[in-house]
């Protein structure tokens, strides 16, 4: 319907930029990349105080990189920081609070959460029998839904989300959610989300940017075959059988499985721990 309509606003007029910035974002949210940017490119060049708008060049520059045309998605990304629609080339969240530190990747003392992700660590076998467990029933595990997945396959299984608990997978996965439960800035991240993730062979994760800055991402590795490996910004990594690693997916990210067996981890949102109580308390759900 909204196509439809904008279409029709195009033709009768067709010099309208912002205009052809809608018309170019709702054909991006249904997957049209190739008819997209034409629209979004006419719409951000034309610097009208109207197109300067965060949605355009945020998934202006992704429609490009899905079109692997990488070079003009980092200009756009550029243009962007100029303007003040993102933090950086790499960090392109849109909902963030500005004077929190930035950097791609943390370390467990640097997060100042590491006693509790040094629990998650000496308890990593039983979450890894507890991810398998739940795996090998197949209901919970879902289809990643944010259409991020290039080729492969990729499943996650939910325990927390928003700062909600999912009663039904967690009673397949008390130790897991026990864990979690206990320490409230995973418990209680309303901008985040607790989860194992599944993926096989042959998958690859676009290049894409979290929502928010308000919080940092913790890996656990449970089986971690060769060939997988993890990008942030500008450094690319790889996961450990029982160890964390931990970013800001705030920034840039990209995810590669070459190697032939499934790759399990858990996923832990935390808050940013520069975040204040009241901060914490009061920021919406994502």
């Amino acid at each position: 319907m909204a196509r439809s309509v904008l279409e029709t606003a195009h033709k009768q007029w067709p010099s309208d930029v912002t205009c052809r910035g809608y018309l170019g974002l709702t054909l991006k949210l249904q997957g049209h990349h190739n008819l997209a940017v034409p629209h979004l490119l006419a719409s951000v060049k034309s610097d009208q105080p109207e197109t300067i708008n965060s949605r355009f060049y945020f998934h202006l520059g992704d429609a490009l990189q899905r079109l692997n045309r990488n070079d003009e998605a980092m200009e756009i990304y550029e243009k962007g920081v100029i303007k003040g629609i993102f933090r950086s080339k790499y960090q392109r969240s849109l909902y963030n609070v500005d004077r929190l530190k930035a950097k791609p990747w943390w370390t467990l003392e640097e997060s100042t959460y590491s006693s509790f992700f040094r629990k998650l660590e000496s308890n990593w076998r039983t979450i890894k029998s507890e991810g398998l467990g739940a795996y090998r029933e197949r209901s919970g595990y879902l289809d990643e839904a944010e259409s991020l997945r290039d080729i492969g396959d990729w499943k996650q299984y939910e325990l927390f989300a928003r700062g909600k608990k999912y009663q039904q997978n967690c009673k397949k996965t008390p130790v897991t959610c026990q864990l979690i439960e206990e320490f409230g800035a995973a418990r209680d991240c309303r901008r985040g989300q607790v989860k194992f993730s599944v993926m096989t062979g042959g998958t690859h994760v676009w290049p894409h940017c979290g929502p928010t800055n308000c919080r940092l991402r913790a890996h656990l590795g449970l089986v971690v075959p060769a060939g997988t490996t993890i990008r942030v910004a500008q450094q690319t990594r790889t996961w450990e059988e029982g160890k964390v690693i931990i970013f800001d997916d705030s920034f840039e990210h990209e995810v590669w499985h070459n190697g032939t067996e499934q790759r399990l981890i858990l996923i832990v949102d935390v808050w940013h721990p520069e975040l204040t109580a009241k901060e914490r308390a009061s920021l919406t759900a994502i």
